[in-house]
């Protein structure tokens, strides 16, 4: 596809043209994928940004004006996307390794936690949710899965995951209200 052609495409896609999405879709996705991989070392966070950003790039369809080629306007943005996705995930690191220094520079934290056997109390909250509720939030904090492969997996709506999550962690948040707040670094 050349130039011309690009720029044609993406002006039907910004009349709507849903076939020419696909189109695009279609013909970048999977090099896209290969790119943000190559990138991220991920490739299953290389496939979610991707995936993000057509459904962004569709969503913005009308406001978005192309000045390169289409091609180069992608591979920016998925490389930009990775970028900013590992800032994020290195400021995370920088923040949890903070808060496990802070928390053995302060042996009462160490003794709190040794004395209420916390974990086992987590443990307990998490198994008193209704089945599942507690399935959901398992498979999004122990799994480490996104709610849209929950809803996947379970044939149920994202909305539907959204609820049972918030309303996991609200009860579990009321559950474990009397223990020290350094526990919902882990959850939340």
């Amino acid at each position: 596809m050349n130039l011309e052609e690009e720029k044609v495409l993406f002006e039907k896609i910004r009349n709507d043209n849903k076939i020419a999405f696909e189109k695009l879709f279609h013909k970048y996705y999977g090099h896209l994928c290969l790119f943000a991989s190559r990138i991220l070392q991920d490739d299953i966070a290389a496939e979610e940004i991707v995936q993000d950003f057509f459904v962004k790039l569709w969503e913005k369809r009308k406001q978005i004006f192309i000045e390169t080629s289409v091609k180069s306007y992608l591979y920016n943005s998925i490389k930009n996307l990775c970028y900013n996705f590992i800032k994020h995930n290195k400021i995370k690191f920088n923040h949890a390794q903070s808060v496990l220094s802070d928390a053995e520079n302060n042996k009462a934290l160490e003794n709190n936690f040794a004395e209420i056997n916390l974990l086992e109390k987590i443990e307990d909250s998490i198994q008193s949710l209704p089945e599942k509720r507690r399935e959901i939030f398992r498979m999004s904090r122990e799994e480490g899965l996104k709610y849209r492969e929950i809803a996947n997996k379970l044939n149920i709506s994202i909305k539907t995951v959204e609820t049972q999550m918030g309303l996991a962690i609200k009860t579990l948040r009321e559950k474990l209200k009397n223990y020290n707040p350094f526990f919902t670094l882990f959850f939340f």
